[in-house]
């Protein structure tokens, strides 16, 4: 948050959550891959709905502002940070107290427990950790909000259902609060009835916590529910030439 002054009088004005400016990216290589930006936004507590085809830029996107990779020129802000001019060490802490992800796959470790997949994230951020409370408690209490029965907490992940899978992941997104939630094509794999199911879940958690979400899909029927919805090509020009 910074602080303005006009005509003597001081203004508090909330800076965005996520903050692109003047991005450029290529992937070295044999087929050039090119990517540029000028500016993206999500302010605080903002659902943002990322449409994009397949190949049109959105997992480098994403791994631009996940820190994964770096743009060749520009700044990416996450919670006031440019994580640009961070090591890869503190990128990758950063990204743990800062971001939580929703993975297409789930990701869940296997043979991992509900609550060990859950916690996972706690492990590399102190912060967050901390901001959990009673972390095994506050991890218990997402799986009860999200309508997952209390005898699962203790089953390994690969005996879940696709269903309760889902719901292990975004409670490993949620815990301890990270400013910023990713959620990369998570209802690729549903039904109707079940994406509205997840979307309820979601916004539910995001909106107790005024958490912003960053969702993408190649889905434009989910617009409705988004608070904005932007289309990869109105805001990233895509560049592919033979080396």
């Amino acid at each position: 948050m910074r602080r303005y002054s006009i005509c003597g009088a001081f203004f508090k004005v909330t800076l965005p959550v996520l903050e692109l400016s003047e991005v450029g990216f290529h992937w070295p290589g044999r087929t050039r891959f090119a990517l540029s930006l000028s500016n993206f936004t999500v302010d605080k507590g903002e659902a943002v709905l990322l449409l994009g085809e397949s190949g049109s830029g959105k997992s480098t996107l994403l791994s631009l502002i996940c820190g994964t990779i770096l743009p060749n020129k520009g700044t990416v802000r996450v919670a006031g940070t440019d994580i640009t001019t961070l090591s890869g060490g503190a990128r990758d802490r950063f990204r743990a107290e800062q971001i939580g992800v929703i993975f297409q796959q789930f990701n869940l470790l296997p043979f991992g427990t509900v609550a060990d997949n859950i916690l996972l994230p706690l492990r590399f951020a102190p912060d967050r950790r901390k901001s959990a409370g009673d972390a095994k408690a506050a991890a218990a209490a997402l799986c009860e909000q999200l309508g997952l029965p209390k005898d699962v907490f203790a089953a390994k992940a690969n005996a879940l259902s696709v269903g309760q899978q889902q719901r292990v992941a975004v409670a490993r997104a949620l815990i301890g609060h990270p400013p910023l939630i990713i959620a990369d094509e998570p209802t690729s794999a549903l039904d109707a009835n079940s994406q509205a199911a997840f979307l309820d879940l979601l916004f539910q958690q995001t909106s107790a916590h005024n958490t912003s979400l960053l969702m993408v899909s190649h889905d434009p029927r989910l617009g409705e529910r988004f608070d904005r919805v932007i289309r990869m090509e109105d805001i990233a020009q895509i560049e592919r030439a033979a080396a």
